[in-house]
């Protein structure tokens, strides 16, 4: 119930009879104060998205543009100003406008669109239609629109810090957008300068032209989302020249189950324990193992483990070997290490010369996560697992 429908007698009524008077707030602010105030939290959002102010330039996003342009105005106008000043958690009206003689009214849409050099003709022609907006207008406030902040985006993070990792480690590939033109859910591409993962894509609709488009959820790494038409987001992909596609990981099995005599041997995965007896090690030997892919032969490998601070300045056993079928032991290896990253060691130790070494390839991990690895890396299933290194135990990704 309303606070405003009773009277202070039928709210002392409502106590006694155990019924909570619902208090509204309304608001104090005029619709325009109030389109005011949530242009300028945007603006807080990318900052505090980006780490920096939106900035000017043809070469930028035009949703940033046009944050920019906005900052600028409301910096100029002292009624904006005057609302936002116990606003201003970053301190954005403190600094100087690069415009000057910004008025109200030119935050509307049609005035910020201008500054990007996107007006209305001014032609009087009777056969040019008046007030309505050119397709390059209604493209720049489509892709405005489209552009929010992605309230959920900590759900989506770990999907760009793996492929970011997988980029860098060469697990995945970034490749021209071009020939393949397909957009898929759950497919990643680089879309001016920022990673884009699409997340959800809609019911297939037909563009003007009658071929077949759709909405589409995307993501991107600076927590916004769209929601983009397909053929807008190709064309964009299209037009910015450093647009990649992001290459899928499991571009096959990474072993076979039956090698046969066209297949050639790639090597091993090795696994190894140490015999040092150095506290930290030796306390925890029967879950601490180097694990590593070579093509070599294991037995020369580790010859001379004593002397060699990777193996720990100690000799080593091997306790378990998988063979490798067709595959590359560079990518197999870094997403080995990748995976069980919250399972390394920790240790520095000195060489021969009294250098610190910091080993990067031993990981307290048991022997039977290790199996277990293993298998799911057979069937393709890895990526859907992250190991917890508390429980000991593969879990898929919540």
């Amino acid at each position: 119930m309303a606070k405003s429908d009773f009277t202070d007698e039928d709210d002392a009524l409502l106590a006694e009879l155990g019924v909570e008077v619902e208090i509204k707030v309304t608001s104090s602010y005029t619709p325009r104060e109030e389109r005011i105030i949530a242009g300028f939290e945007e603006i807080e959002r990318f900052i505090e998205a980006n780490g920096r102010l939106p900035q000017h330039g043809e070469g930028n996003d035009v949703f940033e543009r046009l944050y920019a342009v906005r900052l600028d105005q409301i910096r100029a106008s002292t009624e904006c100003k005057s609302l936002l000043e116990n606003k201003d958690k970053h301190g954005l009206l403190t600094n100087t406008p690069n415009i000057t003689n910004a008025d109200l009214d030119a935050l509307d849409d049609d005035a910020l669109l201008a500054e990007l050099g996107i007006s209305e003709p001014t032609s009087d022609d009777i056969r040019q239609l008046k007030h309505v907006k050119s397709r390059a207008e209604r493209k720049a406030a489509e892709d405005v629109a489209q552009r929010l902040f992605c309230e959920d985006f900590e759900s989506f993070k770990p999907l760009f810090d793996q492929v970011q990792d997988e980029i860098k480690a060469g697990v995945r590939k970034t490749m021209r957008f071009k020939e393949d033109a397909s957009i898929n859910p759950g497919e990643f591409f680089i879309l001016n300068g920022q990673l884009a993962y699409v997340a959800e894509s809609g019911e297939p609709i037909k563009a003007p032209n009658g071929e077949a488009d759709a909405r589409m959820r995307v993501i991107y790494d600076n927590q916004t989302e769209s929601n983009i038409l397909r053929r807008s987001f190709q064309r964009a992909l299209y037009k910015d020249e450093a647009g990649r596609r992001v290459s899928d990981p499991n571009a096959g099995p990474l072993f076979d189950s039956i090698v046969t005599d066209d297949d050639f041997g790639s090597g091993i995965i090795y696994v190894l324990r140490s015999k040092s007896d150095h506290p930290e090690i030796s306390s925890r030997v029967s879950i601490l193992h180097k694990i590593g892919v070579t093509g070599g032969n294991i037995g020369t490998r580790i010859a001379n483990a004593k002397l060699d601070p990777t193996f720990l300045m100690a000799d080593v056993e091997v306790v378990a070997t998988y063979d490798l079928y067709n595959i590359n032991r560079i990518k197999l290896e870094n997403l080995i290490h990748r995976f069980l990253h919250s399972a390394r060691l920790d240790i520095h130790i000195k060489d021969r010369f009294g250098n610190p070494i910091y080993p990067r390839e031993w990981f307290l991990v048991p022997l039977f996560i290790i199996d277990e690895m293993v298998e799911k890396i057979k069937n393709g299933t890895l990526t859907n697992y992250e190991y917890n290194v508390t429980k000991a135990k593969l879990e898929l990704y919540s």
